[in-house]
């Protein structure tokens, strides 16, 4: 089973749409974090600010259950948002510590010469691994944060684009992926990266 775990912040109708387009079967919305112990893979949607975010995940209990699951082995997909809670913590409205599932910090985009929020389609860099394979480099992905990730790591970069400089897009780091697009709302190469992660083998 696939479970989108349901918080209260985030675009959950189409996501599920998107994964039931793809033929994804058993996928379910989580607004119980026990209920996550019976999913083979997870998804973690997010829209709006980290800091209330967080204190949803928290007060619901769903961060230390997202641990468990992630210490034995399921796999993780955070979107948009869902990416940056992924981090160790986040400056926005004040500093918040995240997951801490990919170690790392999320700032505010704060380049000259570009508007904020970054919104639309914008080309993805990367090199066809992960949730891209079967995904052409340079291809176009729908964005809308005005925040983002800044790895520890390089080795946890998996895509970057270009927005007047470049920023990280996607990550991975063992059974933990996150994606700032929406793959969502990115058609046909969105749902390409949704199935890419539906078919992931578990072990």
């Amino acid at each position: 089973m696939i479970g989108i775990v349901d918080y209260g912040v985030g675009n959950l109708k189409s996501i599920l749409n998107g994964m039931l387009f793809d033929k994804a079967d058993d996928v379910c919305l989580i607004s119980d974090p026990t209920d996550l112990g019976g999913c083979d893979k997870i998804l973690l949607p997010g829209v709006g600010a980290f800091r209330e975010a967080m204190s949803r995940l928290v007060d619901m209990g769903f961060d230390v259950v997202l641990k468990e699951q992630v210490a034995k082995g399921v796999p993780l997909l955070g979107i948009c948002l869902g990416m940056q809670l992924l981090a160790s913590k986040s400056y926005e409205g004040g500093e918040t510590p995240g997951l801490d599932l990919i170690s790392g910090e999320v700032t505010r985009i704060d380049w000259e010469g570009v508007n904020v929020p970054h919104m639309g389609w914008n080309s993805v860099e990367h090199d066809g691994t992960g949730l891209f394979v079967g995904v052409k480099n340079g291809s176009d992905f729908y964005f809308v944060h005005s925040y983002h990730f800044v790895p520890d790591s390089n080795a946890a970069i998996v895509s970057t684009t270009d927005y007047g400089e470049r920023f990280v897009s996607s990550v991975w780091f063992e059974n933990v992926y996150g994606v700032q697009f929406h793959p969502e709302k990115s058609q046909r190469d969105g749902l390409r990266i949704l199935r890419n992660f539906i078919e992931l083998n578990n072990g």
